[in-house]
């Protein structure tokens, strides 16, 4: 301790130091100045505590990390180091010395990051500051009793299913092969938000399925989270995102799980008003099948000059063409159908067909009853609101999909201990939204960006205006303007603010991480 406070204290006034030397031509602002400075510091301390865990631009490490994620919004902005653990050992080094760091006054922004699949920049990583990259720490195993499956925050969810198909076993998990396994579960970055599942319906939403987390606190400290230790941050950390910690290992139920029947079929966008109607029949908890999962898109594809409908159908054991699918399976004409019997793994893989990297990359959220005239109305506002993108050269898709959220779903998470997202069954069967963007040209960003939120704007207002607006917004989904955390009600937000207040009493992941969704906005 000794040896890391003079490290701290000759850094601060390097620090100083340095900051006496900086002109304004060398930097835009005196306080991009002061945080470059602060960051480069805290790289220096981290550097002689992890050695070559710690990368610099230009270095092969440091620019593999930067080109991994997603969206192209995040490819551009550069930190001033990354850190890359391999070992929980590694992450309590690294948060405990920028927490010491800060109560020396040497305040060094940082970010953590697992798979980097929320598109919206700076979600997580950052500029002039710090990015702990947690992709290595990717390790997947399974307990004597096959009973839990424990996995990495660097994971992605193919990892654990490449395991987990060999042994007979799965774990409700993500359903996109590429995506970490720490953001989907915690709903915001290597923290738990959520997550849907192929599962969901059986098992409840991903978070409901961890039975203990292992967070590495803001001083550094290791501690596990479950129903019996730390229980309020077990809650906290089903839903509410990077606001707490940094989990490094979680911990999922395992049941087990044979071969699924699913895939996906294409249809013409004049089949969507039947597709409408067989989504609602669908979707009612007093019919709803727990073993099918449905995602109905329907959008234009630039590519291939048309709008479209597709179905991404997986029915949870091997039973083809089972009669919860038997209305979308009906529907014609049809211009490509995928169904089959296969692995969990297969399906994934073949969902992450349809999120390519190497794009720019916007989502936005909402959540609704399920009422066929407000998804009429949806699909009529979807139209009007492509008006003025689909003459966008660079544009690869713009495309909405509906996931069920029925009671079927949203039952499970008081009966396992609770979450904080605030669903409750007594909301009824519910529709979650998602409209995704993809395209290539920064110039295109304000008119993309100024259509899927005026879309948002109108139909919200129909929605509420027929009873039919759900305050719900899910983390994963959510664009950087929304409020998912604020949308879990007064009373759940008060929990995960103490909870905040109670393990990161100095603030570190409120003022130090400024990416995500964060607890006291207003």
């Amino acid at each position: 301790m000794v040896s890391r406070q003079m490290q701290l204290l000759s850094l601060l006034a390097v620090a100083h130091s340095v900051a006496a030397t900086i002109t304004a031509s060398q930097v835009k602002a005196a306080t991009t100045a002061a945080s470059n400075v602060a960051s480069k510091a805290c790289c220096l301390l981290l550097q002689a505590e992890l050695g070559s865990k710690i990368s610099f631009p230009s270095a092969a490490a440091y620019e593999e990390s930067v080109a991994s994620y997603w969206s192209v919004q995040n490819n551009d902005i550069d930190p001033i180091c990354i850190v890359s653990p391999t070992a929980t050992a590694d992450v309590s080094l690294a948060v405990g010395s920028l927490h010491a760091a800060s109560s020396f006054g040497l305040e060094c922004p940082f970010a953590v990051r697992g798979g980097g699949h929320t598109p919206w920049a700076g979600a997580a990583t950052i500029a002039n500051g710090i990015v702990i990259d947690l992709s290595a720490m990717k390790q997947v195993s399974v307990s004597k009793d096959r009973t839990i499956t424990s996995a990495g925050p660097g994971a992605r969810w193919i990892d654990a299913y490449l395991m987990l198909d060999a042994m007979g076993l799965a774990i409700s998990g993500g359903r996109v092969a590429s995506v970490g396994v720490g953001g989907l579960t915690t709903g915001g970055m290597v923290f738990v938000r959520g997550g849907m599942s192929f599962f969901a319906p059986r098992t409840g939403l991903v978070c409901d399925n961890v039975v203990n987390f292992e967070v590495v606190l803001a001083d550094g400290a290791v501690v596990n989270a479950n129903c019996e230790e730390n229980s309020d941050l077990w809650y906290a950390l089903k839903g509410g995102s990077n606001n707490f910690g940094v989990v490094t290992r979680f911990d999922f139920q395992t049941f087990a799980q044979g071969d699924l029947w699913g895939g996906a079929i294409i249809y013409p966008s004049s089949t969507l008003p039947d597709q409408l109607a067989a989504f609602v029949n669908f979707t009612h908890s007093a019919t709803y099948d727990p073993h099918a999962s449905l995602i109905n898109s329907f959008g234009y594809a630039p590519a291939a000059g048309t709008t479209f409908v597709s179905n991404s159908l997986v029915y949870t054991a091997p039973v083809v063409n089972p009669p919860a699918f038997q209305q979308y399976t009906s529907i014609q004409p049809q211009f490509a159908n995928t169904m089959r019997i296969s692995n969990l793994s297969d399906f994934a893989l073949e969902l992450n067909a349809n999120t390519p990297y190497g794009f720019r990359q916007l989502f936005y959220t909402g959540t609704y009853a399920n009422n066929l005239t407000l998804l009429t109305q949806l699909a009529a506002q979807l139209n009007e609101s492509m008006q003025p993108v689909n003459g966008l050269a660079s544009l690869n898709n713009y495309a909405m999909s509906l996931e069920p959220l029925p009671t079927t779903i949203t039952k499970w998470g008081p009966e396992k201990g609770g979450n904080a997202l605030g669903l409750d069954p007594s909301d009824g069967d519910l529709v979650l939204v998602l409209l995704g963007v993809t395209w290539g040209d920064e110039a295109d960003d304000e008119i993309i960006t100024n259509a899927v939120t005026d879309l948002f704007t109108k139909f919200d207002a129909f929605a509420a205006s027929q009873s039919g607006l759900n305050p719900y917004l899910y983390l994963n989904y959510a664009y950087k303007t929304q409020k998912p955390i604020q949308s879990y009600g007064a009373t759940n937000v008060k929990k995960l603010q103490a909870a905040s207040k109670k393990y990161d009493p100095s603030g570190v992941f409120q003022n130090l991480v400024p990416g995500g969704f964060k607890l006291f906005a207003s």
